[in-house]
C-alpha cells in the first residue's frame, strides 16, 4: 500500500505518492505482559494514563456499589445469624450463617481487584500496540489530547472536548484519525457524544460542501450529523450516489460541486466511504463515523488507509486546479465568503417534537378552561 505525502516531497509531481507499505504487525502481534509493564512505565514519564475526574468518579462509584452489595449480604447473614443465635445460643450455628457473608465479600472484593488489573493491562496493551504501529509507520499516536481546532461539523459543539486513541502524521501531507468526544448539557441532562473522525489535509481551499450518509440517518430520516443544513442547499447527481448520500453545497456553487465530484470520486465515496459522513471545508476533509473505531484493530486502521489511497488521492487530484471564480484571481487560494460554510437549518424531527408538544399543551389547556 502507499500513502500520500505533501506535494512539497515530489516536486512537479500532480499530487504526490510515495511507494511505502503500511506494517499493520504491531496491531495483530503477540504481545506479553513483560512489554505492556516496561511500555507503561515509560509511557507514564510522558504523563499517560492519569487517571480523569471522570474516570476517578466512575471507579469510586464502582467501589461504593461493590462494597455496597458485599456489605449488604452480609448484614444479611449477620441478622439471621444474630436472631438463630438468641433463639439457639450455639456459636457454631451463628459462624455458619457468618462464614457466607465473609466469602462473598471477599469473592467480590477479589474479583472486582482482578476485573480492573484485566481492563487495566488491556488498555495499556492497547496503547502498546498503537503506539509500535504507528512509530514503525512513521506517524505519532497519543491516547489523549485536547480538542483538535477543526472546522468540522462535529467539533464545535458542547464542552469537555478530547481527541481519543488517535493517530496524526509526523511529516508530509498532514492526517490525523482517532475518536472524538464531547459533552452536551450538565448534571443530570448531560449527554455525551462519542465520534470516530479522519482529518485529511487538502492543497485548495474549496466550498463547504457536506455528503450526510443515508445509512446511518434517524428514523425520521433526519441527518445523525450535530448540523443541520437548509434544504434548498441540497444538490442531486447521477446515478445511484443519491442513494448513499445526500450532497449539500452553497446556493451558487453547484457548478463547483460537479466539477469537484466527477463519477470516478463519487464511485470511489460509494465503494469505500458509503457508511460515513463526509466533509469538506476550507482545505480539510473530513470522515466521520457515528460510532467509534475500535482500538487497535487492524481492519479498522486498512479501511482507513484505503479511505485516504482511493478518495482522498482522488478529491487531491480532481481539485489541484480548482479556483473560485468569484475572487477573480486564479492564483489566490480562497473561497469567496458566500461559498465558505453552508447555511444551518432547524431539524425537521425537532419541529415535528415541538408541534407536537404545542399542539398536547394547547389541548390540555383547552379541556381545562371547557372543564372550569
Amino acid at each position: 500500500m502507499s500513502w500520500l505525502t505533501a506535494r512539497d516531497d515530489f516536486g512537479s509531481c500532480d499530487y504526490g505518492r510515495v511507494n511505502r507499505t503500511i506494517d499493520f504487525s504491531a496491531l495483530t502481534n503477540t504481545v506479553s505482559p513483560d512489554q505492556v509493564r516496561a511500555f507503561k512505565a515509560t509511557a507514564k514519564q510522558r504523563g499517560w494514563g492519569v487517571v480523569s475526574t471522570a474516570q476517578a468518579v466512575i471507579g469510586t462509584f464502582i467501589s461504593i456499589f461493590v462494597v455496597g452489595i458485599g456489605g449488604t449480604i452480609g448484614l444479611i447473614f449477620v441478622i439471621l445469624g444474630a436472631l438463630t443465635f438468641s433463639e439457639n445460643p450455639n456459636p457454631v450455628s451463628f459462624g455458619a450463617l457468618a462464614l457466607p457473608a465473609i466469602f462473598v465479600l471477599l469473592f467480590l472484593s477479589v474479583g472486582t481487584y482482578f476485573l480492573v488489573r484485566f481492563f487495566g493491562l488491556r488498555r495499556w496493551e492497547g496503547w502498546h500496540r498503537l503506539d509500535t504501529f504507528a512509530t514503525s509507520n512513521g506517524l505519532v499516536f497519543s491516547p489523549r489530547d485536547a480538542a483538535p481546532a477543526y472546522p468540522g461539523a462535529i467539533f464545535n459543539h458542547g464542552h469537555s472536548r478530547a481527541a481519543l486513541n488517535h493517530i496524526r502524521s509526523a511529516e508530509g501531507r498532514f492526517l490525523d484519525f482517532g475518536n472524538y468526544r464531547y459533552v452536551v448539557g450538565s448534571g443530570d441532562d448531560s449527554r455525551t457524544y462519542n465520534w470516530g473522525f479522519l482529518a485529511f489535509k487538502l492543497d485548495r481551499s474549496l466550498p463547504h460542501i457536506v455528503l450526510d450518509a443515508t445509512s446511518n440517518n434517524g428514523l425520521l430520516g433526519g441527518t445523525n450529523l450535530p448540523a443541520f443544513f437548509k434544504k434548498e442547499q441540497k444538490l442531486s447527481l447521477e446515478g445511484d450516489f443519491d442513494k448513499h448520500f445526500t450532497l449539500y453545497c452553497p446556493k451558487g456553487y453547484e457548478r463547483d460541486a460537479l466539477y469537484i465530484f466527477t463519477p470516478d470520486l463519487m464511485a470511489l465515496l460509494i465503494d469505500e466511504a458509503s457508511p460515513f459522513d463526509v466533509e469538506i471545508v476550507d482545505d480539510w476533509m473530513f470522515v466521520y463515523s457515528a460510532s467509534t473505531f475500535t482500538t487497535a484493530k487492524p481492519e479498522v486502521y486498512r479501511r482507513l488507509f484505503r479511505i485516504i489511497e482511493t478518495v482522498g488521492a482522488k478529491t487531491l487530484s480532481q481539485t489541484e486546479r480548482y479556483a473560485d471564480e468569484r475572487i477573480g484571481d486564479r492564483t489566490i487560494n480562497l473561497v469567496a465568503p458566500q461559498g465558505q460554510r453552508l447555511k444551518r437549518g432547524i431539524p425537521v424531527g425537532a419541529v415535528i417534537v415541538t408541534s407536537l408538544v404545542v399542539v398536547l399543551w394547547g389541548w390540555g389547556f383547552v379541556s381545562d378552561l371547557v372543564a372550569y
